[in-house]
Order: structure tokens, then sequence, then C-alpha cells
């Protein structure tokens, strides 16, 4: 108790609280601490990872003439990322349509033919079947050629090559590896104790490493099971699209949502940290300024701190402590003239 009353008066003695002063005009900005309905969070450690990472495979055989992207390449959705030699595929098409052509002409002819009621309907039935056929062939013959050239299904990054040039694909064989970086998750094992609640708040935010803020969870996708060992659920929280500062495999924590409470807010401007003491210029109702300590938690996403300690709902706070221990100063010399 000693120490804490040291330290106080240190405080207050720098910052010139020698007597109260009444001010018509503040030369600083304030705000009313208020009572808000908050949210607790728990927060646990997590990893993020993609959630888009798939393996590309041949869809017709072929050699490899040209691989276009290597590990950890960065690759655009639609970019040309493998090319077979398509001789067989481009004559295989010219033959599809040759076949095509016959075929629809001497379908148009029976038809001609059949409206006039010259041509019996199973000559009919024959040529037109004989023409949807002719129309597939060409319709899988383009699928085989469009299959040679490998293009990328999302925008991502390679991590991993299955084949080179020269070698020889066949239908289902792996030719790359790549991730998105479009939409992350993070994945973290959260205590039985919170899952019902999770299950009914459905909120968490990823906290970002290096304390570059948080990112709100966009949907919570929860486990319908634990692990017997750890007695954890397996919780992922999808990020929103685009890039936020995270990477697959880095670590992570997530802060999820495990009730609500009713907490005195002030900004976090108006807090002033002294060594190891926490305060805030109070503005009383006569507009006179003085130091106050208080004892702070939480620092919340929107810029707000709570207050545990030391402050009451409706007080004023100054939102410039510089400004306002330069006032208070300034006014403690001119009332000691």
């Amino acid at each position: 108790m000693r120490m804490r009353r040291l330290l106080i008066g240190g405080v207050i003695g720098l910052a010139g609280l020698g007597a109260a002063v009444a001010e018509s005009n503040l030369p600083f900005a304030v705000a009313t601490a208020e009572s808000h309905t908050v949210v607790r969070e728990a927060v646990v450690h997590a990893v993020i990872e993609a959630v888009q990472r798939a393996t590309v495979s041949a869809q017709t055989s072929g050699r490899v003439i040209e691989v276009k992207f290597d590990i950890d390449d960065y690759v655009t959705k639609g970019d040309v990322l493998i090319r077979f030699r398509d001789t067989e595929q481009r004559a295989a098409l010219r033959a599809a349509e040759a076949r095509h052509a016959e075929a629809a002409a001497e379908f148009q002819r029976i038809r001609d033919i059949f409206e006039k009621q010259l041509v019996a309907k199973s000559a009919f039935d024959r040529a037109e079947a004989a023409f949807k056929a002719a129309r597939a062939g060409l319709e899988q013959a383009q699928e085989q050629l469009e299959h040679t050239v490998v293009r990328a299904p999302y925008s991502g990054i390679v991590v991993k090559r299955h084949i080179e040039v020269g070698e020889v694909a066949n239908p289902g064989q792996a030719l790359m590896t790549g991730l998105s970086l479009e939409k992350l998750r993070a994945v973290a094992d959260v205590p039985q104790a919170h899952i019902d609640t999770l299950r009914t708040l459905s909120r968490a935010r990823v906290l970002v490493p290096d304390g570059a803020g948080s990112v709100e969870g966009s949907k919570l996708t929860i486990s319908p099971y634990a692990d017997t060992v750890s007695h954890t659920f397996k919780v992922r929280v999808d990020l929103p699209p685009g890039q936020h500062g995270v990477y697959p495999g880095m670590f992570a924590k997530v802060a999820f949502a495990v009730g609500e409470e009713v907490r005195l807010l002030v900004p976090a401007a108006a807090v002033v940290h002294r060594s190891e003491v926490t305060a805030v210029y109070v503005v009383g109702a006569d507009n006179r300024v003085a130091l106050r300590q208080i004892r702070a938690g939480r620092t919340l996403p929107d810029g707000h701190v709570e207050v545990l300690a030391g402050l009451a709902a409706g007080e004023r706070v100054a939102l410039d402590p510089i400004r306002a221990g330069i006032h208070l100063k300034g006014k403690r010399e001119g009332a000691g003239t």
C-alpha cells in the first residue's frame, strides 16, 4: 500500500497537480465515460490454413512440352500452367469436324425429303441419330484438345510440381499442387466448456500477429465431436476474402465470443501511462481538471478501453492528455503567482 501511494504521488507531482483549476474554455476535446455491453472473449492458439488447396491432374494423355510455373510462384486464375504436345488431339479434332460436317449435310438432305413425305420416318431417325453422334464426337474432340492446356483453377501459390518437361502424362496423373491466398481460415482447438456458447453466439475474431489488429471471422465451423485425448473441439474460423497479413502455416490467436458483460468504456486516446500507473485527466462539472489513476482492462477492437475501477459513468475525460497536462501545469503556475 505504501508503494502504491508513492507512485501516485510521483505521477501527480509530474503532472503539476498542486490545485485544481476552473476553466470555461478548455483547449482540448473531452469525452464522457459510458457503460456499454461488451463481448467477453476466450483467446486460444490457432494455425492459419488455406481453404482452397488442390492438385491439378491430367485430363488427357500426352508428353509435357512446357511447364510455365515453379514452386512458390504466384499464379492468377486462368493462367496456363502446363502444355502437352497436341498433335494427336488436333488430328482427332479435324477428323471429328469432317464427320460432323458430313452428318450435318446428310441430315439436312434427309429432312428436306422427309418434309415432302418422300422418305420413311425410320430413315429420318437414322440420319438424326448419326448427326447427334457426330456432334457429340466433335465436342469430345474439342474437349480433349482443350485438356492439352492446363490452367489454374484459382489464383494462388504453387506449392509442389509433380511432373517435368519431357515426361508423358496419363489421365488422372497429378501435375501441380497449389493453394489460394484469397480464402484463408484459422483452425483452433477450443475447450469443451466454451462449445455451447460458441454454437449460440457464433462470433470470433482472428488476432493478427505482431499486434497488427484483428480480423472479424466471417463464418465458424465447429466439429460435431471432441478429441478423445484433449477433450477439445476443432473450430475453423473463415476470414473474409482479401489479404489480411496472414499466410498459411502461420501461428495466430483467435478470440471467441463466450458471453456478454457491462463495462465502463473510455476512448483509448484518453488513457495515460506513467511507469506502472494508468490514469486519465478527468474534467469536472465546473471544468476543473485532475489526473486520476484508474485500473484499465482490455483495449477493444473499436478503440475503447475498459475501466475496471477509478472512474464513474458520466464523468468526462480529456481526449488529448498532453494538452490537458500542459493546460493544468500552466494554470497551477498561474495560481502560484
